[in-house]
Parts: structure tokens; C-alpha cells; sequence
């Protein structure tokens, strides 16, 4: 049921992620037409059943969307948010990067240098086409995308 969760879900904040782009025209049309199945599976049910009535409904009754997405994997015991820090046993290099793992084309990342702690956090906007790289020790760190490469042009 979770993975499916996941599954579901990922579209969703990709066009939320892609939705955030400026757009070229002020106005907008807007569909009325009920959302046809392409005969795959049933989309996950992301909403919780909600409590019974004259009881008090626990977390995992009355949560939705991502807090729902997030106590499903916790109770399967997966961690749907990785904040697992990043690799600071070395210092990257442009022949040997420090990979950060991403399904989007963009992350934040914050350097704290080699060792650990040796500066402030340096914060940087990290690309898909592009390396980075810290400007206090000047490790270079470069995105290591795991997510569709079209999942952008779903329109």
C-alpha cells in the first residue's frame, strides 16, 4: 500500500514542482472533465477513513497527503523523507564529486565543510547540468538524479 503511496504521489509533486514555473499568459483555463483511468491500478487512497463518530481519530485515521505518505512508510519502517546527511568522510573534487541524491532536476544543498564543521553552512542551489561547488573549502558536489528525465513535459 505504500509504494503505491509513493507512486501516486510522485506525479503529483512533480506537476506541483513544474506548477511554480512563471507562466506565460495571465489567464487560464480550467477543466470540468472527470479524470479518465488509463486502466492501471486505483490511485492509492491518500486521504485516512477519518474517526468514528463520538471518538477521538487517531494520526494515522485523520492524516492526508504527505503527512499520510510519511506515517505509512513509517509504519512499513521506510524513511519517505531521506534526511540522511550527505557523504563528509572526504572532500569532493571535479574528477571525484560528492553525489547528492535527488528526484528533481534541483536541490539545496549546505556544505559544512572538510572535516565536518571546519566552517558555517554555506547554502547553494545544486543543478542537474551543473556542479557545484562551496566557496569557504571548495568541495565540489554534483546531483546524482534518480527521478523520470520527462516527468517535466507531462503537460
Amino acid at each position: 500500500m505504500f509504494k503505491a503511496a509513493v507512486r501516486a504521489a510522485r506525479p503529483v509533486a512533480l506537476g506541483a514542482r513544474s506548477s511554480l514555473k512563471p507562466s506565460t499568459s495571465a489567464m487560464r483555463a480550467f477543466s470540468t472533465t472527470i479524470r479518465v483511468s488509463s486502466g492501471g491500478p486505483p490511485a492509492p487512497q491518500l486521504y485516512g477513513p477519518g474517526g468514528k463518530s463520538g471518538q477521538v481519530p487517531t494520526d494515522v485515521e485523520q492524516a492526508t497527503g504527505l503527512e499520510r505518505l510519511q506515517l505509512l512508510g513509517e509504519m512499513e519502517g521506510f524513511d519517505v523523507f531521506d534526511e540522511s546527511p550527505l557523504d563528509a568522510s572526504r572532500i569532493g573534487t571535479l574528477a571525484n564529486p560528492v553525489l547528492v541524491p535527488s528526484y528533481d532536476v534541483e536541490r539545496i544543498v549546505g556544505c559544512t565543510g572538510f572535516p565536518a564543521d571546519s566552517h558555517d553552512v554555506l547554502w547553494f542551489n545544486l543543478k542537474k547540468e551543473k556542479r557545484g561547488r562551496c566557496t569557504e573549502c571548495g568541495s565540489v558536489y554534483a546531483l546524482d538524479f534518480q527521478g523520470d528525465e520527462h516527468a517535466e513535459h507531462h503537460h
